[in-house]
């Protein structure tokens, strides 16, 4: 007998539960697959979003996040899903064909530039991909000291000169100290800061699933500090950001050590240490922790461009706005960092 033809629909406010459930046990769907992502894209970015799934026989099959990214300086995207380094298609392969045939007729239908998916994997190698990017991710070993001495030598010198040099590490309740670093360590890179009220929204919808561990000295003042996510087995480092001085103490070095070790014994299996730019500082400082670098397969749908877009800061035509805003005052760059940054993505 002929299985049941799997139908596209969009999720509604009854349909959370059953979304969630399903992506909790996708093997394929990650923390980014969420539905709280929805609430985040349309309340903090204002967003339009269209989270598609796929049903057979009242049982969802696959599940499609996008939300739709319109903006006179970058462009006009739909997107699975901005903000996020992993999206597309999460489920059956043989209900992908009705999501993407859904998803690109309403990609012409919004008069979108491009669609994006930002697979883990190809599934299209006959499309346009951007290869400026690449995640590292590495199982981690039940035991905190096998842990440590998987790390290669010189990064495990740095870690230990954080041990030394007394450095300690709390989790907070709230995000205000983390911002604090984060707003800081962006401007001095001359990129704006993702809102405050982002920060907070995601403790709220995730709940125990987001964690900030900030470092601090021996005086107990803040030198470094990651908001992290939590998805079944993995810990997922996603945003940080550190003091001026967190560097000759080796506090950042410490601070994902102590994230290794804090999840190690939450019987966490798989350190995710999210992507990077190929050729970046960030790229080469997770290869020194022996994680080997996975390129990721953004595939992209072009209709009114003639290539993949490119609004990075690695693009030099931002040389002179990152140039500029380093100079700007903090309060400042988080006044106005909100509006620029949202239609990045």
């Amino acid at each position: 007998m002929d299985r049941p033809v799997a139908t596209v629909k969009e999720l509604s406010e009854a349909d959370r539960a059953r979304w969630d459930a399903f992506v909790r046990a996708c093997p394929d769907a990650t923390f980014f697959h969420l539905s709280a992502w929805q609430r985040i894209m349309e309340d903090v970015f204002r967003h339009r979003t269209f989270f598609l799934y796929a049903e057979r026989a009242g049982e969802i099959v696959a599940v499609l996040p996008l939300a739709q990214v319109k903006s006179r300086l970058f462009g006009h995207a739909l997107t699975s899903l901005p903000f996020c380094v992993y999206g597309g298609i999460a489920g059956a392969a043989e209900a992908a064909p009705a999501l993407e045939a859904h998803a690109e007729a309403l990609a012409v239908r919004l008069g979108v530039d491009h669609l994006e998916y930002r697979n883990l994997v190809p599934r299209h190698p006959d499309w346009p991909q951007q290869d400026l990017y690449a995640t590292f991710r590495k199982e981690i070993a039940p035991e905190p000291e096998a842990n440590m001495l998987a790390i290669p030598r010189k990064q495990r010198a740095m870690v230990r000169k954080g041990i030394a040099n007394g450095l300690a590490s709390r989790f907070d309740e709230g995000v205000d100290t983390f911002f604090d670093l984060y707003s800081d360590n962006v401007l001095r890179h001359g990129t704006p800061a993702l809102p405050l009220r982002f920060f907070e929204r995601l403790r709220t919808e995730f709940g125990d699933d987001c964690e900030v561990l900030t470092v601090v000295d021996r005086s107990g003042m803040p030198l470094s500090s990651v908001l992290s996510f939590y998805f079944r087995d993995e810990v997922l480092p996603y945003y940080a950001g550190d003091a001026l001085a967190a560097r000759e103490l080796a506090a950042n070095d410490f601070k994902y050590w102590e994230l290794m070790r804090h999840a190690c014994g939450k019987g966490v299996r798989l350190f995710d240490f999210g992507r990077s730019k190929v050729g970046t500082g960030p790229y080469a400082f997770k290869k020194n922790w022996g994680f080997t670098p996975q390129p990721l397969a953004y595939e992209y749908r072009l209709y009114r461009r003639d290539s993949v877009p490119q609004n990075n800061p690695m693009n030099p035509r931002y040389r002179l706005f990152i140039a500029l805003w380093r100079r700007l005052p903090r309060s400042v760059a988080n006044a106005l960092g909100p509006h620029i940054v949202r239609n990045l993505g």
